[in-house]
């Protein structure tokens, strides 16, 4: 393994930083940049390829980043303090970052391990909320997330810190087309004739704790402004509705509050057996 010191903004300095900052260019190379002790631990946790770990040069490092640095089997990149300040762009400035290798977007990566209990994104256009329903994924024991269309980028900083680590935990796809999708649902059918597709609709529909989610399930999730798409409208067996007070001034909650709501039902429905 390399030990490489940069002391300017050099060529590795600016792939860096477009690794952080350019989504086509993150694609290009298949990598990204991780900071943050919880994202690192879990990226080494669950076998992500770590290619790189990034430190100040010189500076005193914790037994933590001495331990993780020569434990991760990656090349050294130093820099000096500055360049990792400008890096980092934190007040409190990392003391450790990583380039860890993308994963492919291959179905099969998701695997399950009972009843399977998958959620689709529409076209998710917001980090943070597609970070925030990837922690939830993993909170609630959801098998794998399908992310379709042009999206809010899954690799971008935001999306990456707003998980606390569940990125490197569950299994994320992007299927881009209508047929990809087609494709995939329809193998699950296959394997699983009793399958549920399940969206979900502002209108006063079947609520949600009246569907059988112990069946295995594929929620379909809409983008925050347009909803779920015509097509995979089409594709839902069931649209249910999650009540709300009825003098709620709101019509609708934000999607990964949702999400999470969803999720949990299935989660609470499958530890007790029944709906309510």
């Amino acid at each position: 393994m390399s030990t490489v010191t940069v002391r300017s903004e050099n060529s590795l300095f600016q792939k860096l930083v477009v690794l952080k900052t350019n989504r086509v260019k993150r694609g290009r190379y298949g990598e990204f940049l991780v900071e943050g002790v919880r994202n690192l631990n879990a990226a080494k946790r669950f076998g992500w390829d770590i290619r790189a770990v990034i430190y100040i040069s010189g500076g005193k490092l914790s037994d933590w980043a001495e331990d993780y640095i020569s434990s991760a089997g990656a090349d050294k990149i130093e820099l000096t303090a500055d360049l990792m300040q400008k890096l980092s762009g934190k007040t409190d400035v990392s003391e450790l970052m990583a380039v860890v290798g993308m994963k492919d977007d291959d179905p099969a990566r998701i695997t399950f391990r009972g009843t399977p209990l998958l959620a689709l994104f529409d076209r998710p256009s917001n980090h943070g909320n597609l970070g925030t329903m990837i922690r939830s994924c993993d909170s609630c024991g959801v098998d794998g997330l399908i992310i379709t269309g042009h999206a809010a980028d899954l690799y971008a900083p935001e999306t990456v810190a707003a998980t606390m680590g569940s990125f490197f935990k569950v299994p994320c796809i992007r299927i881009q087309s209508n047929e990809g999708i087609e494709d995939y649902i329809s193998s699950l059918r296959h394997r699983y004739p009793d399958l549920l597709t399940v969206g979900t609709t502002a209108h006063k529909e079947k609520t949600l704790w009246d569907v059988d989610l112990t069946r295995p399930t594929v929620f379909f999730i809409g983008n925050e402004t347009d909803g779920l798409s015509a097509f995979l409208k089409t594709g839902c067996d069931v649209q249910a509705t999650i009540p709300m007070a009825e003098d709620s001034f709101a019509s609708s909650f934000n999607v990964a509050c949702s999400a999470t709501v969803m999720f949990s039902e299935a989660m609470r429905q499958r530890m007790t057996g029944a709906s309510v």
